[in-house]
């Protein structure tokens, strides 16, 4: 062997050398930040009050992504994901549907016949069987046909969910004890045709099927931000009024109280100078029904042109503040796996968890 082969051998010995060390730290480090999650101690760099803001304790499940990459996830990740979530408080997860149009989360007999396309994984099964492992409550989420967003008329959506309910039911609310709940996924933002009697029928037969298991809505306020995501624009110009709004939905919450318990306005539509006259309206409106005023705080952002992406840490804060101030029962997120999870596509995510930990000292 010549001089020059023996130096190109040692020099590749200690490279792969370099490499193994560089790799046990990056996953000695990822043990030391997932495993323990020892709290950050930064609090002399903040300028503001930490933990003044109410904290995520339940998120939306994304498995059928309707306008945000898909992650393509198997069990292992999922399992790492929900591992993630516990470490931070989140107790409550919620599929946000269990289908839209063709693609469904499950093998659902009914929805195959009409057409839709089997899954290679029963995911409902797996969330299920996650949610029983980590000690959390899973809410069901309902199937979206898509008719709906075709016709603004919310009723297309009550038939195939009559078979969807009482199939889940039977084949997985019944086997797992971490199914406590349901979500009826349609949204809406203001008095949508047919909105109140299909809420209140697939409401009340969530209800009735599972013995008063607990449903919700997550509908969004017609703030300036209200735009399609396909749109160059990032604000409109004929926003509701908080007046207006107090109106509307003072008469669906008069119409669905009875059968649905709680409501998870979406925050990513107003401006954060608009928060509290919203979210007090909100407040009141829920007291007055007797249902619980929950605050689905978006963790992505929409003030970029660019749709969509983990939202700047301090809007979150703002948005989680003013629902604190509010008095609002609990926050929920959409969505933790895409923006704010360590193992997110977006690496931004993961920096946003990091963040949210060290406001919150945890």
């Amino acid at each position: 062997m010549n001089n020059k082969e023996d130096s190109r051998r040692n020099f590749l010995k200690k490279l792969g050398a370099t490499s193994a060390l560089a790799i046990t730290g990056t996953q000695l480090l990822g043990q030391s930040e997932n495993t323990g999650l020892k709290p950050y101690s930064l609090s002399e760099d903040y300028i503001v009050p930490k933990e003044n803001g109410l904290r995520i304790t339940g998120t939306f499940l994304d498995e059928i992504s309707h306008d945000i990459p898909h992650q393509n996830w198997g069990e292992k990740e999922w399992d790492a994901d929900f591992q993630h979530m516990k470490a931070i408080g989140i107790d409550t997860v919620i599929m946000i549907r269990s289908g839209y149009r063709k693609f469904i989360t499950y093998p659902s007999a009914y929805l195959l016949k009409k057409g839709c396309y089997k899954p290679s994984v029963d995911t409902l099964e797996l969330f299920l069987r996650l949610a029983d492992k980590y000690g959390m409550k899973f809410y069901f989420g309902l199937y979206d046909s898509g008719r709906y967003w075709d016709t603004g008329d919310m009723k297309y959506e009550v038939e195939d969910n009559k078979y969807v309910i009482d199939e889940v039911w039977k084949n997985y609310g019944r086997r797992f004890k971490s199914f406590q709940g349901w979500y009826i996924s349609g949204e809406i933002s203001r008095k949508t045709k047919g909105a109140i009697g299909a809420f209140h029928t697939m409401g009340k037969q969530c209800k009735d099927v599972s013995n008063g298991l607990p449903t919700f809505i997550s509908p969004w306020i017609d703030g300036k931000k209200a735009v399609e995501a396909a749109s160059d624009s990032l604000t409109k110009n004929n926003a509701v009024s908080v007046q207006e709004h107090k109106e509307e939905w003072d008469e669906i919450f008069d119409g669905i109280h009875d059968v649905v318990d709680a409501c998870a306005f979406q925050d990513g539509h107003i401006d954060y100078d608009e928060l509290d006259a919203f979210f007090e309206v909100n407040k009141e409106l829920a007291r007055k029904y007797h249902m619980e005023c929950w605050t689905n705080a978006e963790t992505f952002d929409r003030d970029m042109p660019i749709r969509f992406l983990p939202i700047k840490f301090d809007k979150l804060r703002l948005k989680l503040e003013a629902a604190r101030r509010a008095g609002y029962d609990k926050g929920i997120t959409f969505e933790f796996s895409h923006f704010m999870s360590p193992q997110s596509a977006y690496l931004q995510a993961g920096h946003l968890y990091n963040r949210y930990r060290e406001y919150f000292n945890i």
